[in-house]
């Protein structure tokens, strides 16, 4: 049998020293107390069987299957299924699929009856997120769903209001909480070393590899998405509400699509682009399915029963999101965020200065220090020879966290080591998210994410959005999004 391995690292994605990791530093990972013997297993089912649910089906066949057990799938696709499911029978020793059960999203319901499921891990694209939850919800289970917790204002409103109507939990997969260089930003902002924070500014930075991607798939439509105000900048505003402890009440943007794109790429005179990456070698800018195992059989062999293209050309027409973006944020307590996020940059990774009245602190994140393509011009998807050779000493990969007081000299804060993918967090999310109940003591560092603060974190994007259509600021408050951001407070 064909070796499946659902690890849930995007190849296009940096892949950081910290993903291999199996040890982290005390203190970074939370105590769990052993589950009682008798304690029943919760009945986990997916929804959305892509690349991303390969992080929760690892982890329920593997480090967790003592607290958990996956008892279904839903998805419209079989063959993604078929893939889970055999890579499920191997993990469990069968050596054939396991033969879960099946369900397509209009049976959600049935299936939380029918397999008495407890909770619904919801990995599908992210326009369905909000009706998952709410159906979920309404029918029983609770919920475990992927960033973002929904692409718009509505969507808010359609979860906030089924949490009010049903008291079930959901939990959000804000993973970038637990990568230690982002919970070090955290500790240091909390200790009162910088004093108040009187502003932040935050530029994230997606290289060719990784942010063409995302103009590859079905984020290129915005209906889908949100756009990466919202699909991939929900992390990086969840992380300043977290930084912060804080809520967003105005925001502006501007940005367009700049690079990618079919104009783009005739005023720069590109000439005839392929229509997608597989089969089209010597490109830097496709991506052939066929070079990595697990997007062929996720994807390619997919393709007949739903026409979904994994590997459409980022110069192609039809695309409504944008590649270059700046927002301004106020904050409730006075501060103001300043962010930008440009998908075609040289290099990746991320910059955040937190000025206070006391001081500064930095934190400079590099992913990937620059692209090194392969023989043919292509891309290169091999992760490991790929690390191997971006070695670099005017960027090298790390990441470095600096605090300087006034009137004293810049001290690094060391950052201790964390493990698993996304700078070392997803391990330590995923002990979060299966075993909450079993934790020894509090998170000091308030890691774990629910249902607001997924709304928290849409909400900048939402707004965003908006100010990109108006161009005016828009005020957080006159989303309405079904509740209040600063206490969970319903409204009107």
């Amino acid at each position: 049998m064909t070796k499946h391995s659902p690890v849930d690292q995007n190849p296009t994605a940096p892949a950081p020293a910290s993903s291999t990791g199996t040890r982290a530093d005390p203190g970074v990972v939370p105590e769990f107390a052993a589950p009682p013997p008798d304690r029943r297993r919760t009945r986990y089912a997916v929804a959305g069987t892509g690349h991303r649910a390969g992080m929760y089906v690892t982890a329920l066949t593997g480090e967790h299957a003592d607290v958990g057990e996956l008892v279904a799938w839903l998805d419209p696709n079989p063959a993604r299924i078929d893939y889970y499911d055999a890579y499920v029978g191997q993990a469990l020793g069968s050596g054939a699929p396991a033969g879960l059960p099946r369900y397509r999203p209009e049976d959600l319901e049935a299936m939380i009856a029918e397999q008495a499921v407890d909770s619904v891990v919801i990995t599908s694209v992210d326009r369905t997120h909000a009706e998952l939850v709410d159906r979920a919800l309404r029918a029983g289970a609770d919920v475990v769903v992927e960033k973002p917790l929904t692409t718009d204002a509505a969507g808010c409103r359609l979860i906030t209001e089924a949490v009010a109507d049903t008291g079930r939990d959901v939990v959000m997969t804000f993973n970038y909480r637990y990568a230690p260089r982002n919970s070090s930003l955290r500790r240091l902002i909390r200790s009162g070393a910088i004093g108040q924070v009187t502003g932040v500014h935050f530029e994230w930075a997606l290289d060719t590899m990784h942010g063409a991607d995302y103009f590859r798939r079905w984020h290129r439509d915005k209906a889908n998405s949100g756009g990466l105000l919202v699909h991939k900048a929900s992390h990086h505003f969840d992380l300043v509400n977290w930084w912060l402890d804080d809520v967003p009440v105005r925001v502006f943007a501007s940005g367009a699509l700049r690079f990618y794109g079919d104009k783009n790429a005739a005023e720069r005179g590109m000439g005839p682009r392929p229509e997608r990456g597989t089969g089209a070698r010597g490109d830097a800018f496709s991506l052939d399915l066929r070079d990595d195992p697990r997007l062929e059989a996720l994807y390619l062999r997919a393709e007949e029963h739903d026409g979904y293209l994994r590997d459409q050309d980022p110069f192609a027409p039809g695309i409504t999101i944008e590649d270059n973006l700046s927002v301004l944020v106020d904050y409730e307590g006075g501060a103001t965020l300043s962010y930008s996020l440009n998908a075609h940059s040289p290099w990746e990774g991320y910059r955040v200065t937190v000025n206070g009245t006391q001081g500064r602190a930095e934190l400079h994140v590099v992913e990937r220090g620059f692209l090194q393509l392969g023989a043919d011009g292509g891309i290169d998807l091999d992760p490991s020879a790929a690390n191997a050779e971006l070695a670099d000493d005017v960027r090298p990969t790390g990441h470095r966290l600096v605090l300087q007081k006034h009137w004293s000299r810049a001290e690094e804060v060391p950052v201790p080591e964390g493990i698993g993918g996304h700078g070392g967090g997803d391990a330590i999310l995923l002990k979060d998210v299966f075993r909450r109940e079993l934790r020894v003591g509090p998170d000091h560092l308030s890691r774990s994410a629910g249902y607001l603060d997924g709304v928290r974190a849409v909400a900048v994007g939402a707004a965003a959005n908006q100010s990109l259509v108006t161009g005016l600021p828009v005020l957080v408050e006159d989303l309405g999004l079904g509740v209040r951001l600063a206490d969970g407070s319903p409204t009107a």
